[in-house]
């Protein structure tokens, strides 16, 4: 490593580099966080989350290999896997501005397979993977509340910790391996991703009932029935239904990607997953109804007729 990190007077140190490809939603937040103790540089394509990155602290380069050009840290926070290897891999790809023994933290969510193989094309230049699928929301990542599952190498994850510690609240370690941290992560979304389906339903429903969306809201918040993705979710299912347009928070085409990774980690482990097929098969319908780009809880908008 270029440079190591220590704790001194009752915070991190500011020795350590860290490149975020990716400053969306989840990492423009990220970034932000952990720019108020490291050197953090960071790359997107698109000039919004650049400069709100900026605002925030960030150093915003070029390419991915300006990024990462010396860094001790990179931390993709992109959103498909085929985004990751180009990030990585491409001729202004982050590896081709690294050196041996850097640590490259993935937070995508990419499953199990997908973490593997990027984990084997790292480690001739090299270089460990870190496996950190995270959960929380953007707000949470901005507070850095998140829940991480990492999985990697010790030598690796003892390398990083500090940046974990700065982005979460609570880390689960949950193997050696790459790809064991994705694994959680497919548990975790399918919860999620079920949860939001059912939040959906029954406001919907609540609606079709002649029940207004906001107060089924408020009586089931108080109930048995309440939960993070209800009360997360809840207030922009009820704009959504009222014909607005929330805020995207969490794009639904996010959960069109999540649930194929649970619904095939399924497939793979012989588990049968009834009740994720159905909330996938939901999430397809509101991509084909055009609100792939749209937050997630705008799917209750097709469980109801015209």
């Amino acid at each position: 490593m270029s440079s190591a990190v220590h704790r001194e007077s009752g915070g991190f140190g500011e020795q350590m580099v860290v490149a975020v490809i990716g400053l969306g939603a989840m990492g423009a937040p990220m970034a932000t966080r952990l720019a108020g103790i490291f050197e953090v540089r960071g790359c997107d394509p698109v000039a919004d989350n650049a400069v709100r990155a900026r605002e925030g602290g960030v150093l915003v380069t070029a390419t991915p290999r300006e990024a990462a050009t010396g860094a001790d840290v990179v931390l993709l926070a992109v959103r498909t896997l085929e985004q990751v290897v180009a990030a990585l891999f491409d001729d202004d790809g982050a590896v081709t501005g690294l050196v041996p023994g850097a640590v490259v933290i993935l937070t995508s969510t990419v499953g199990a397979p997908g973490a593997r193989a990027i984990a084997e094309r790292l480690a001739p230049y090299g270089i460990a993977l870190v496996d950190v699928p995270v959960s929380g929301g953007p707000l949470r990542a901005g507070r850095g509340d998140l829940l991480v599952m990492v999985s990697g190498a010790a030598s690796a994850v003892a390398t990083v910790r500090p940046v974990l510690e700065r982005m979460a609240s609570s880390i689960a370690e949950v193997g050696e391996r790459a790809g064991d941290g994705q694994a959680m992560k497919t548990v975790n979304q399918l919860l999620c991703g079920v949860h939001i389906a059912a939040a959906a339903e029954a406001l919907a429903l609540a609606k079709g009932l002649g029940i207004d969306p906001q107060a089924a809201l408020d009586a089931l918040g108080a109930g048995a029935a309440a939960s993070f993705m209800l009360s997360n979710r809840g207030p922009r299912i009820v704009q959504a239904l009222a014909g607005e347009d929330p805020e995207v928070l969490s794009r639904e085409d996010i959960f069109v990607k999540d649930m194929g990774i649970v619904t095939d980690a399924g497939r793979g482990a012989h588990v049968a997953l009834p009740v994720a097929a159905a909330a996938e098969q939901l999430y397809q319908l509101g991509a084909a109804a055009g609100l792939a780009s749209r937050d997630d809880s705008t799917i209750a908008t097709v469980l109801l007729r015209p």
